[in-house]
């Protein structure tokens, strides 16, 4: 049985790692496009830190990890799939034939169609080789602007800050964090990050960035700002571009069942391409976060050596700390028809907590400097615990979430994990 896994980050790993414990013959075919050894995104900020070296964004530490595997590692990028002839062509010239694919291809930087994102520092921060690019020239005192104010964009502000340069974010929504915070905790955060000494434009776009040392940045509040260095933090999509005419049904990211399995039999999905259905929002979805790809890709080379196992579900998690300011989102964050909400806001104090109930049911909830609890409001919303009354209680007072969820969830038979973190 031959193997083939299409993506070296996390979930590439773990899956080449899954199937060789599970099927120590089957011949297993890793291919990845970077020089580096598989390495780990999420560590680049603590590089640009400077907390870690090089060697520390790795994810396995021993060099000759996938030769002990006996993983064939191939440098090269996949260009089609033929889910018909079951074959990968890749753009070096080779193709592979498979008899299980995984597709662990993960997502790429959107560019923003913006004249001058060609320019000479102009970059990214998604490699290895971006991180280097970018600590060149982010030196203390530098004068840095970056595109997005997102999740991701966070991250790198704050490696970006503590890099000691002057900072302007830009922000075409009209608050920071969109897609996780709502109007007041957006407002919060951004005003947070001015206290730092951060400049943030929100509801802002750059029209345009011009040659020149420094660089020249054109916004569309009509003023223009000289930097150094642009940094592109404008989100991110599956990279599954080259599954056109695969035979492959993708939506958003590769569409997969519980078994991680696509329309096509023998071929799987995981990680940030794959969508997947999240139990708590009932549709499918990409949920780009490396918990996530980690069990992904455990169930799907389970089930690719044959051993049917099903996808719990997604886990709709964020846990940001922009600057020293704590958020977190889980689940439907933002409400569902119908349901019912309640806020608490403390601006002297910057905390505000959301909790968004369908029925009796806590269905998403976000916060910002609120830390008490993170792990139980986690399983309020994925243990779709049934509050009875104490819904009611919740909207009279949200602070009592540790009560809820150990009243509401040990009648359930689910409170031990709670518990545990009360002692702790």
């Amino acid at each position: 049985m031959h193997h083939v896994i299409l993506g070296a980050g996390p979930a590439g790993v773990i899956a080449a790692e899954t199937l060789r414990k599970h099927a120590p013959h089957d011949q297993i075919t890793l291919v990845g496009d970077e020089a580096e050894p598989p390495y780990s995104r999420m560590a680049i900020p603590y590089l640009l830190i400077g907390n870690i070296e090089e060697p520390g964004t790795y994810l396995r530490k021993n060099p000759k990890h996938l030769d002990q595997l006996r993983v064939n590692p191939v440098r090269a990028k996949a260009t089609a799939v033929d889910g018909a002839k079951r074959t990968v062509t890749l753009d070096n010239g080779q193709t592979l034939t498979f008899d299980r694919l995984l597709i662990a291809t993960g997502s790429h930087p959107v560019r923003p169609p913006i004249p001058g994102m060609d320019l000479p520092g102009v970059h990214p921060c998604w490699t290895l080789e971006d991180a280097r690019a970018i600590a060149r020239l982010a030196k203390p005192g530098a004068r840095v602007l970056q595109m997005g104010a997102g999740f991701i964009g966070c991250i790198i502000m704050e490696a970006l800050k503590q890099r000691g340069v002057q900072l302007s974010v830009v922000e075409m929504g009209d608050r920071m964090v969109p897609r996780m915070m709502g109007p007041t905790a957006g407002g919060m955060i951004k005003a947070w990050c001015e206290k730092q000494g951060v400049k943030v434009y929100t509801g802002t776009k750059v029209l345009a960035i011009e040659a020149g040392s420094p660089l020249r940045v054109k916004l569309s509040s009509g003023e223009s700002v000289e930097v150094d260095l642009v940094i592109s933090a404008t989100g991110v999509r599956p990279a599954i571009g080259f599954l056109k005419d695969s035979g492959i049904t993708c939506l958003q990211g590769v569409l997969t069942d519980e078994h991680l399995q696509t329309n096509v039999p023998g071929v799987y999905a995981a990680g940030d391409c794959a969508e997947a259905f999240d139990k708590v929002s009932g549709k499918t979805i990409v949920s780009a976060i490396q918990p996530n790809a980690a069990e992904q890709a455990r169930v799907a080379a389970l089930n690719m050596v044959g051993q049917r196992t099903e996808l719990k579900g997604v886990t709709q998690i964020n846990v940001l700390d922009t600057l020293g300011m704590v958020s977190t989102s889980f689940g439907n964050w933002e409400g569902v028809p119908g349901g019912e909400h309640v806020e608490l806001t403390d601006l002297n104090e910057g905390r505000h907590l959301s909790l968004q109930f369908q029925g009796d049911v806590m269905v998403g909830c976000n916060s910002v400097g609120w830390t008490e609890h993170v792990g139980v409001m986690r399983g309020l919303v994925e243990g779709q615990v049934k509050l009875g009354a104490w819904k009611d209680k919740l909207k009279a007072d949200p602070t009592k979430l540790m009560d809820a969820y150990l009243a509401a969830a040990q009648a359930q038979g689910q409170w031990a994990g709670a518990a545990d973190e009360r002692r702790r």
